[in-house]
Order: C-alpha cells, then structure tokens, then sequence
C-alpha cells in the first residue's frame, strides 16, 4: 500500500493528444489536488461558462483536502494522526474508511491504511529499534471507528494514510460535482481518471496506461467509468523497495497495475492492492468487486 506521495502513471496528456480536433466549445481547468497535478475537460462549455463551475471545483477541493489531507495539520486526517483521536470524523471520511475495510478483508491485511508510520520509517532511514517501533502501530484491526470518534491505537505513533485510495475518492466526488451542474461529457483527472459520457462526436474517452518508467503500455476507452494504475516502483525508499508493500511481509508482487471501476475510488484501492496481491489470488480478490475490470498487470 501507498503513502505520502503521488504514484499515479495514467498518461493522460497522451488520452488527450488521441483526441482529434471536433466542433463545438472545450473548456479546460488545471491545477492540484492532493499535492498533485489535475485537471478537467468540459466538452460543449465556453471559457465564461465553465467560469463560475470551475471556481465551484477549486471551493471543492479544497473541502475535501481539509478532510483527507497528510499536508494540511489542520485536516482531519492530519488532526487525528497527531493526536490520535478525531472526534465528529465527518461522513466523507467515514464513508471511505468503510471501503479502505472491505479492500482489507479482501486483501486479507495487505491493504492497510495505517502503514504510515512504517513508510515514514522506511523513508526516513531510523534503524531497526525505529521500524520495530513503527511495526508494532501498524494494523487496521486495532483502530477504533464509530459515527462519533475515530482512536488510533498508540497515540503519537499510530497514523492513518489515505493516499493509496483518496485521489479515486476526490475524482469521483469532483465528478458528481460536476453532474449536479448538468454536464454529461466530462474527462476528470484528479489523480485518477473519470470519463463521464463521451466526447462531443460522440467517441467514447481514451486514456492511456502506463506502466515503469512511464512507458505507455495500453489505452482503453472509458464511458462512465473510472481507471486507476498503481507502479511501485515509481519512487523508491531508501532500502531500495519500492513506495507500495505490504505492510507485513514488505513485498509487492507486480511492477504496475491499473484496473477500471464504476467508480474512481474503488479502482484507487484496487490498483493499490493488487500490487501486494500474489498472482494467484488476483482473480478471487477482483471476483469480490464484479463490476471491477483488470486492465494491466505487469
């Protein structure tokens, strides 16, 4: 599983290339969502009209990095990883801790939300005592989770990550935002990919996949669906692993994974997984999530 870092390797820029020149207006919105580069394509809407839906997106934003942000200290992930306890946790973040205890199950532990105390070790190089220290505050079945608290088992030491499942959750929350303002053809990148509708000639969304060192390896075409890779070797720790490991044996399985999902989150958590998931239980993980689809394993 993921932490800190953006390890994401959809070409999109690529997805947009492959799309010709058609008629009609196309407005655009760049900018950053959790620490990394998004953006937008509003197929059918002028510059002036996209104005104000744009500034509704960045209010959005920046709502939902008050809630699953690792750099903001105020957020609420931020808040209760510091002192270990979060009172009144918000339903957004609820509501995504419930699937982060589905992917668990289905992983059988191998994702696992509170690996971050173990990839802070790892990256910052503290020494066997400071990975046994970290070692023993990982473990999701030791946090507490209610309507009305979240606890983390050793306060101080005990922390949460969202970052192997979060960028899937703004994509679709984004999404849905743009829906309630009446849009249909919509590309979403914010982190992941959702292609909503299709484009103005009416071709459904193609969005590139690549795989290590950022080599293009497939495209697939996306119609109200959501895409996610995970490449673990995107960033490498200072024991020379890869940023995504299972939290207990430390290994991973595959170099890159993308899969496709109705929604951006539960692709998010599926890509993540199934890097630290042995090859011969890939089908009965996905078996537990019919509407999911493996598109690339490398």
């Amino acid at each position: 599983m993921i932490a800190l870092t953006r390890r994401r390797f959809l070409t999109i820029s690529a997805a947009c290339a492959a799309i010709p020149a058609i008629a009609g207006p196309v407005a655009h919105w760049r900018g950053i969502a959790l620490g990394a580069p998004a953006s937008l394509r509003l197929e059918g809407v002028t510059d002036t009209e996209a104005a104000p839906i744009f500034a509704s997106v960045e209010a959005e934003l920046d709502r939902l990095e008050a809630i699953f942000s690792l750099y903001r200290p105020e957020s609420e992930l931020s808040r209760l990883n510091a002192s270990g306890l979060l009172k009144h946790p918000s339903p957004e973040l609820l509501s995504l801790l419930s699937l982060c205890d589905v992917l668990h199950d289905v992983s059988e532990g191998a994702f696992d939300p509170t690996i971050q105390p173990l990839w802070s070790a790892l990256v910052n190089g503290t020494g066997e005592l400071g990975l046994q220290t970290a070692q023993e505050a990982v473990g999701w079945q030791k946090v507490s989770v209610t309507r009305d608290e979240i606890r983390l088992p050793i306060p101080g030491v005990a922390a949460v990550t969202l970052n192997g499942i979060a960028q899937g959750e703004i994509t679709d929350r984004i999404a849905n935002l743009l829906r309630s303002f009446g849009l249909q053809n919509v590309l979403v990148n914010m982190g992941e990919i959702a292609g909503l509708g299709n484009r103005t000639d009416g071709a459904a969304w193609q969005v590139g996949l690549a795989g290590p060192n950022d080599v293009m390896l497939s495209r697939i075409e996306l119609h109200n669906r959501a895409v996610a890779t995970s490449v673990p070797g995107a960033m490498l720790l200072m024991n020379g692993s890869g940023h995504i490991f299972d939290p207990r044996s430390r290994l991973v399985f595959h170099d890159a994974i993308s899969v496709s999902a109705p929604t951006a989150a539960m692709a998010d958590g599926l890509s993540t997984s199934l890097c630290v998931t042995p090859s011969e239980r890939v089908d009965l993980v996905l078996s537990q999530f019919p509407d999911a689809s493996l598109e690339l394993l490398v």
